[in-house]
């Protein structure tokens, strides 16, 4: 393998365990500043493709058309902890779109904030598509198929028109043609892209710069962005990565994680973006690497280290990002 990033886990002072990690550090300019493992490999952005699904929703004129709130867009490019505050945003798009939660096709799961999952637990309510992660995602894009007059029907498909336009989306934004775009299907059910690292982490340097993007999607990207940042809680939450991150750089950084250890961040004030990829999919490895090439030492140090613990609370070991040499 050629060289890459690296995230050790410590027990008892020494390496245990270790996870390699390809990616792409760009500027601006289109410019590559630092690289480890195979950058060109296609590789599936998940949900760190969110903040361009959202764009095509904004730029089609859906969310102006449903009134939809900033906090609601940023929720549409967020992987939400099924927080009350995140399921309320999602019902209350779907309404504005004339649908309910009986559209959604996306799957039932527990939330993932421990506090709302007791609540719902203690409540006796057994956990709906309204707390999948992606219920917001999935709330836009149903309201941007109304907005086409194509329906909720098959919204998953590829060929439904609203997936099209996304398609399409992604090709204008990324500035690659959509036959190189391997497709597969995400988690939560929507058609899901593999592009490069270098690729993708170009689109988020100019996520954070946005001069260069194509007149149909500028102002979109800088109203997701700013959403965003504006309100880190709503993309992730609770003592969630992206939320601390974002909200530990307000003004500068702008992230978005997915499955399978691939995050992508972008910093305003250098003007760069950056996407990650760990090699065995492993997210643990994912807040350390992040944190130790976005933000100041001592910024995130919660992230920087990360404290490995038994069932006892007992604290056994770190995980923690190292360099690998060339």
């Amino acid at each position: 393998m050629e060289a890459t990033g690296k995230v050790v886990v410590t027990r008892g002072g020494i390496e245990e365990s270790a996870h390699a990690i390809r990616f792409a550090v760009a500027d601006s300019d289109g410019r590559i500043a630092a690289s480890g493992g195979d950058i060109e490999q296609p590789t599936f952005l998940r949900s760190s493709a969110k903040p361009l699904i959202c764009a095509v929703i904004v730029a089609s004129g859906a969310a102006d058309h449903f009134g939809f709130t900033e906090k609601e867009i940023a929720l549409i490019a967020g992987s939400h902890s099924g927080e009350p505050y995140h399921v309320e945003a999602a019902r209350s798009m779907l309404a504005k779109a004339g649908l309910d939660e009986s559209s959604l096709r996306c799957g039932p799961h527990a939330p993932y904030n421990a506090a709302a999952a007791a609540a719902l637990a203690a409540a006796g309510i057994k956990p709906g598509r309204i707390h999948n992660n992606c219920s917001g995602k999935h709330s836009g894009i149903l309201a941007l198929g109304m907005h086409l007059s194509a329906g909720p029907e098959g919204y998953l498909e590829p060929a439904h028109p609203a997936q099209a336009l996304i398609l399409r989306g992604y090709a204008v934004m990324l500035g690659v043609p959509l036959a190189s775009f391997a497709v597969g299907v995400d988690g939560c059910g929507i058609p899901v892209i593999a592009t490069p690292l270098s690729v993708a982490a170009r689109f988020f340097a100019r996520f954070a710069r946005p001069e260069g993007f194509p007149a149909e999607y500028r102002e979109a990207l800088v109203r997701v962005r700013d959403a965003m940042m504006r309100y880190p809680e709503v993309v992730a939450g609770t003592d969630e990565f992206d939320t601390d991150l974002m909200r530990a750089s307000p003004g500068d950084i702008v992230c978005k994680g997915g499955a399978e250890g691939y995050h992508a961040s972008a910093s305003l004030a250098r003007g760069i973006g950056m996407c990650v990829k760990v090699v065995d999919g492993n997210s643990r490895a994912v807040p350390p690497f992040v944190t130790k090439r976005m933000v100041p030492s001592g910024l995130l140090v919660r992230y920087e280290r990360v404290e490995v613990k038994n069932r006892a609370g007992t604290v056994t070991g770190e995980i923690f990002a190292v360099p690998i040499s060339p």
